[in-house]
């Protein structure tokens, strides 16, 4: 079957976002990233930067952190924490962002979302420590936490936040349909694959 979704999962600092920028450009299509952040913003009432911080992040680096997730954020709707209303609503979004037709869909666990889509083509990005924490100082610059704390931080709350919410283990192999390595490959190697294999779906 034809692959019109691309969903990209990503370790921070691997360079996720660009090479699903890369293969949404080369394929013609939507690219969800800050778009995405903005349609669940506008969905949930909440700002983008918040968005940002707990749309595809534990509230801490265990899963009984969210036994404590509508502490310190603003409340409870209809009864659910604000990271469970907040999840249900990013859901609704990806979904109807699915149904507009072809995409690439960065972070926020769309994988595991769209997993009952036949239609859909799911990459895992990563790399190793050196790379990463070369682009993320790049990128952001230096913070008092040592780059390497600084991925560590950021990949456990993705991974507690995954598995919170999906039941499965965040990076597994098995939960997508390539694994791809940029410290390995680079980064424009990792999007032409992704866009070969694509259309070869065709």
């Amino acid at each position: 079957m034809e692959k019109k979704i691309i969903t990209i999962s990503r370790e921070f600092g691997s360079g996720g976002r660009t090479v699903g920028h890369m293969v949404a450009e080369a394929l013609g299509i939507p690219f969800y990233d800050k778009d995405l952040v903005d349609h669940i913003a506008l969905e949930s009432g909440f700002s983008p930067k918040f968005i940002e911080e707990h749309g595809e992040h534990a509230p801490g680096k265990s899963l009984f952190s969210y036994a404590f997730a509508h502490q310190g954020i603003p409340g409870a709707i209809s009864g659910l924490s604000t990271a469970d209303f907040l999840w249900n609503i990013q859901c609704s979004v990806i979904l109807q962002l699915a149904e507009k037709g072809p995409c690439v869909i960065v972070g926020r666990n769309a994988d595991y979302i769209l997993k009952d889509r036949k239609d859909c083509f799911h990459a895992f990005i990563h790399a190793d420590n050196d790379f990463r924490a070369e682009r993320i100082v790049k990128m952001y610059g230096e913070t008092e936490k040592s780059p390497e704390s600084r991925l560590q931080e950021k990949d456990k709350r993705r991974k507690v936040n995954y598995q919170h919410y999906t039941g499965r283990d965040w990076g597994r192999s098995q939960n997508y349909d390539i694994s791809l390595s940029t410290s390995t490959l680079g980064i424009e190697k990792c999007a032409q694959i992704i866009v070969d294999l694509v259309n070869e779906s065709k």
